[in-house]
């Protein structure tokens, strides 16, 4: 079932997430439901606290369009070893229509939890280490825009404000 995605500005958002401590029907049916939600917006990926619900759960898939799809669930992933920089441009499906250039990791280790309750290491570069990274962060409360200097944040803030009043006008 597709769910709504919750937008910046929204409490919700900067929550941090409890980990699952049970993986069971629900957790199975959160999943599914959040891998419907992403492919229908459609994004790489997506962080449980992104449709309001906070547990230590994402879904990614960087396959190209051309490609199968290559659907990674992690449950309670963390970041056990990062390397390099990258600084690419980052958009987000809780804030649509903005995007900057984030700094992250080139590379990292993942450790979490599949669906089965298994432990697994994902070892990522490239767009899957900066997907990573990015839903991880939706975990601990923290968008992408807060990665961004204060000065562009501050731009995307009055912009937003302005947007949002347009469209209130509009209705």
């Amino acid at each position: 079932m597709v769910r709504t995605i919750l937008s910046y500005p929204d409490p919700e958002l900067k929550k941090k997430s409890q980990p699952v401590t049970v993986i069971n029907d629900k957790i199975r049916e959160l999943v599914r439901d959040m891998a419907d939600t992403m492919y229908d917006a459609p994004g790489v990926g997506l962080a449980a606290p992104q449709i309001g619900v906070h547990q230590r759960v994402i879904v990614i898939d960087v396959a190209g369009k051309d490609e199968p799809p290559n659907l990674i669930v992690a449950i309670n992933p963390v970041i056990i070893h990062a390397e390099g920089e990258s600084y690419e441009e980052e958009g987000c499906l809780s804030v649509p229509t903005y995007a900057a250039n984030v700094r992250r990791h080139a590379r990292v280790v993942v450790k979490g939890l599949n669906l089965e309750g298994e432990e697994v290491n994902w070892k990522a570069d490239d767009l899957l280490a900066i997907a990573f990274q990015h839903e991880i962060d939706h975990l601990d409360g923290i968008l992408f825009i807060d990665h961004i200097s204060q000065l562009k944040r501050e731009i995307f803030r009055r912009k937003y404000r302005r947007n949002s009043l347009e469209q209130e006008g509009n209705e």
